[in-house]
């Protein structure tokens, strides 16, 4: 099961100037580890409980954000 939706994913290629947002905690996720590769065409906003230094940075460099939920 993929965390963005096909559809999504693809409106969100045609619109530049919007971002993916990616609530990882409603697939029961609490922390996102810096393992993957972000593509840069994308710009994404994760929402998570905890994220590592190396997410943090990769997603940052991609041009991203990071949102911390309680």
């Amino acid at each position: 099961m993929p965390l963005v939706p096909p559809e999504v994913k693809a409106q969100a290629e045609m619109s530049k100037e919007s971002a993916l947002v990616i609530d990882v905690t409603q697939f029961g996720y609490f922390k996102v580890l810096g393992k993957g590769v972000l593509l840069p065409s994308h710009r994404v906003v994760v929402k998570a409980r905890l994220v590592s230094k190396i997410t943090e940075k990769k997603i940052k460099e991609a041009g991203g954000a990071i949102v911390l939920t309680a």
